[in-house]
């Protein structure tokens, strides 16, 4: 799962909203992932890559800190170890339920993670409407806002000038700013991550993003 758009995320959503279930022959598997490393996965997508016969397993967690345990933050990114030990037991429930080998591959199977709750949080950002940034701009009132971009899980507020950027990059203007874009997005955000004490903006000018970015929107968020 990268993007909303993904059948992987719009098939996990479903499960998240009580529309669908798991595959039942993977609940096994994610009942052994969870309790062997304290987590919770939310659903299993299995497919074939690189037009076969090489399998893939994504293991989707509902939270960005449940994938990162299965990080080791070097060059190889995933934890070999945990790899090894969950393709080991897709393996084995595949085995045990008569559905290996025939139905899937288990040999050698690429363990993957993805987490829900940071492309639920994209996805209610994307929806926020031009109309909408633009009531919040006139709300706001001030004349030292350029625009502000939403984008990813966040809001960039852009003042003119780099100076404008040092005036105002206080804690009690970036959370009044914060609270402001919270009540932009909360509308949109079915799944209820967004939370004051987590929600964050960002500060630029127009300055940086003409100078530096050739005033265009895809080289700034490229």
């Amino acid at each position: 799962m990268i993007m909303p758009s993904d059948k992987e995320y719009t098939q996990t959503r479903r499960i998240m909203r009580g529309e669908k279930k798991m595959k039942p022959e993977f609940i096994p598997l994610a009942e052994w992932i969870d309790k062997t490393y304290g987590v919770k996965t939310i659903n299993i997508i299995y497919d074939i890559i690189d037009k076969g016969p090489k399998s893939r397993l994504q293991i989707c967690f509902e939270f960005e800190k449940e994938k990162q345990e299965f990080l080791d933050g070097s060059i190889a990114y995933y934890d070999k170890e945990k790899q090894k030990a969950i393709g080991a037991q897709f393996k084995k429930a595949m085995l045990d339920q008569g559905l290996a080998p025939g139905k899937y591959l288990t040999e050698d199977t690429w363990v993957i993670y993805g987490a829900f709750e940071p492309i639920a949080k994209m996805e209610a950002t994307s929806a926020i409407t031009p109309a909408e940034v633009q009531k919040l701009k006139e709300e706001l009132n001030n004349k030292d806002i350029w625009e502000i971009s939403v984008g990813f899980t966040t809001a960039t507020y852009f003042l003119f000038t780099d100076k404008q950027v040092a005036e105002y990059n206080r804690p009690e203007v970036k959370e009044l700013w914060a609270a402001k874009y919270l009540e932009l997005v909360k509308p949109h955000d079915e799944f209820n991550y967004y939370k004051i004490e987590t929600t964050e903006i960002y500060l630029d000018s127009k300055e940086n993003f003409d100078n530096n970015y050739q005033s265009n929107w895809y080289y700034y968020y490229k």
